[in-house]
Order: structure tokens, then sequence, then C-alpha cells
């Protein structure tokens, strides 16, 4: 739910003393007769008013800026059962042959509509492993991250395979699921020695990660199935070969129909700012008044 507020409300009582102010504390001077005031005084009011106008335009627009307006948004997740789930995809050069990668996005894509209630990440490796999206329920922002990912985005030479297990595995740090899932798919075998695998699984094991190994390719020649039957096995995962499209969409259909957990409901607020807006009116408004008292 869209609505327009404000995150320090209290700031406005600022125009309340500048209205005390104006009104009660005004300087007194020496006081100057000349002949014919009536006539200086109209000749006067149109420039008073203005600048007067300019300057009470400036105090709103400052305090009005100080005040931080925010547009909120407001996003709720009931109470519901699910996972907190993280991908981790091979984005190699050889998942470039065949169409392999923009077929697994499509497959995963339609995965993560269907992860309704769940939290989830998104991980990437090649020649080095990275995390794209940590965990959320944002799943718009991961899908539309997705679309954009293209083979190459980190490298093509090398496959940083237990790095991505280590990395992503890291994300649940802090996590206090109860389910929580890592989905490792690659179509070759680590060749970096960035981390050790033992190290890896380690880390998996350590923050209760269940992990669900998927080999893409011909199994012994692409990818090394014994290494990712040992990681789903040590972690109280599954290992999966899919070969083909078919096969592919059945795993994660598969993984889908896993047992769910409890999981709470959870209040998340966006906010977009706008206090910039009136910063910009404010010096404008500021620059014109000192043109037009300048003037004067």
């Amino acid at each position: 739910m869209n609505h327009f507020t404000f995150e320090y409300p209290i700031v406005f009582v600022i125009l309340l003393l500048f209205y005390i102010c104006s009104r009660w504390c005004k300087a007194k001077g020496v006081s100057i007769y000349f002949p014919n005031m009536q006539m200086l005084k109209i000749a006067s009011k149109k420039s008073s008013l203005l600048s007067n106008t300019l300057k009470l335009f400036t105090i709103v627009a400052l305090v009005t800026a100080l005040s931080s307006p925010i547009k909120q948004d407001e996003v709720v997740t009931k109470n519901d059962k699910g996972y907190e789930i993280s991908l981790i995809l091979d984005a190699s050069g050889s998942m470039q042959e065949y169409n392999k990668f923009d077929i697994v996005k499509d497959i995963v894509t339609d995965f993560i509509d269907k992860r309704k209630h769940d939290k989830l990440a998104l991980s990437i490796f090649a020649d080095f492993a990275y995390v794209a999206v940590p965990l959320t329920y944002d799943k718009k922002s991961i899908k539309r991250l997705l679309s954009r990912l293209e083979v190459g985005i980190a490298g093509k030479q090398r496959t940083a395979l237990y790095e991505a297990l280590f990395l992503s595995s890291n994300l649940f740090k802090t996590s206090k699921s109860k389910e929580k899932i890592a989905i490792l798919l690659t179509d070759g075998m680590d060749n970096t020695n960035s981390i050790p695998l033992d190290v890896a699984i380690k880390t998996a094991k350590k923050y209760g990660i269940k992990v669900y190994t998927i080999g893409v390719g011909r199994a012994g020649m692409d990818f090394n199935p014994a290494v990712l039957k040992q990681i789903s096995k040590e972690t109280g995962g599954k290992y999966f070969a899919g070969n083909s499209i078919e096969k592919l969409q059945n795993i994660y259909k598969t993984i889908n129909k896993l047992e769910k957990s409890e999981i709470k409901a959870d209040r998340y607020v966006k906010k977009q700012y706008y206090f910039q807006y009136f910063l910009a009116l404010a010096l404008f408004s500021l620059i014109f008044y000192f043109y037009i008292t300048n003037k004067e």
C-alpha cells in the first residue's frame, strides 16, 4: 500500500516558531519621516509583498525538506509455510553450449514464481563467485536481474564451484529459519582451487543448509557426479542429473514438493525520498529573493 508521509513531522514546529518570531519579535528601529510617505508606501507595497512571499516559501520548502517527505510501500508477508533458498547458478563459458544457460534461466524463473512465501537469494559463479542478490522476499528484483544475466558475466574460462557454495552458505549466518536450502546447478568441475571442497561443505553444514546439487550435461565428462553427490549427501540434500529440459523441469518440480516449515509474518517498508525536490525549490526561491531585494 503506497502512501505519502514524513519521517520527522516534528520539524514543522519550526514554522510555528517562525510565525511567532515574525509577529512578536520584530526589532525596534529609529523612525524617519519623509514628505509624501503614503506614495512611498504604495510604490514599495508590491515589491515587499513579493519578497515576503519568497522568504516564506523558502522557509516552508526548507522545513519540508528537513521533515524528510517519503512515499512508503508496505509489504507484509503472512504466516505460512516455506523456506529460505539460495539459488547458485553456473555462468561459465560451457553453459553457452546448446543454449543451456538461457534454458536454465527460464526454468529457474518458473521455479521462483512458484515460491510464493519463500525467501530467495541468487549467486553466480564462473572464474569467480559472487552473491548477486542476498536473501529477500522481493522476487521481482531477482527475476529482473536473472533476465539480464549472460554467460561470461563472471568470466568464461574457469569454474569456481566450491567458492560459490562457500559464499552462498555465508548468506545464512544470521538466519533463524529451520529450513535452509541451497540449489547448486553446474555443468563443470571446480578448477580454481580458491576454496577447498571440505571447507565449502563444512560451512554449509555449520549453518544447517541442505544442498541440492544438479549436474547438467554428461556425467563424468562435463561435471563430476561424485563431487556433487558428496556435497548433497553430507549436507542432507539430494543429487540430480539433468541432461535434458524435461529432466531439469522435473528436478525443480521435485524440489517444489519438499516438506515446508512454518515461517512467521514479516513486515517490510520500502521508502522513496523526495527531500531533494524541496531543497531545490528552496534554493531557487532564495536566489530569486536575493535578486529582488538587491534590485530594490
